[in-house]
């Protein structure tokens, strides 16, 4: 049974709460608690913004507390939402350091750190998470298709809670492939536009006239 009185109380400890009084921010927190707190499941606006993402930060920390952060990436679509509780991906083979793997053996507190650049929006989601290994279904539904890597096993992160960031002070940054994307339309567009330059030019042109002795 979840011992928090309010589902911010998994980042809003007795310490921050009295630094928050302290800097005088605990008032309109309070009235955030008083209005049902964070949401403690996926919406669907939710489910959209984690599977449009490319790139994710996974924290951890071992047995004695000490944190780590572990970066995973792929193709839009590779966070997968399995329920209103539960976010999935395969976990790629990579340096083979195990840290990740082995602090949440010890230890199944994690934490998700989304950003978006180019729309300027960040999102928190407070929960545990497991690695699964030998599942071939699983591990099959989670892989990108046509992704180059290797699935080496899965991760499923239970959410316990989650916050969405203003964006302030988030730089805005756009990923390669929709810049490209733009430069090239940019380019085809000025190729059509010049191509109708011409035609109207060619078409407007006086026409030479012929000069004919009496």
């Amino acid at each position: 049974m979840d011992a928090h009185a309010f589902t911010s109380d998994v980042a809003f400890t007795p310490t921050v709460k009295a630094i928050q009084a302290r800097k005088g921010s605990r008032q309109a927190y309070s009235r955030v608690e008083e209005r049902g707190g964070w949401q403690s499941v996926i919406t669907s606006d939710l489910a959209a913004f984690i599977e449009m993402q490319t790139s994710v930060f996974l924290s951890t920390a071992n047995g004695v507390g000490q944190p780590y952060i572990q970066h995973r990436g792929g193709p839009a679509g590779f966070l997968k939402v399995l329920d209103e509780k539960t976010i999935g991906f395969a976990d790629f083979a990579g340096n083979r350091q195990f840290i990740t793997q082995g602090n949440l053996a010890d230890n199944p507190q994690a934490f998700l750190f989304l950003i978006d650049y180019a729309h300027r929006q960040r999102v928190k989601i407070w929960g545990s998470a497991r690695v699964v290994e030998g599942d071939a279904e699983l591990t099959a539904r989670l892989m990108p298709r046509d992704y180059a890597a290797r699935p080496e096993q899965v991760i499923l992160f239970t959410v316990a809670t989650w916050d969405a960031n203003c964006p302030q002070h988030i730089p805005q940054r756009f990923e390669a492939a929709d810049v490209a994307a733009a430069l090239a339309e940019r380019d085809r567009r000025i190729e059509r536009l010049e191509q109708e330059v011409a035609r109207l030019t060619g078409a407007s042109a006086p026409r030479a006239v012929s000069a004919h002795s009496g």
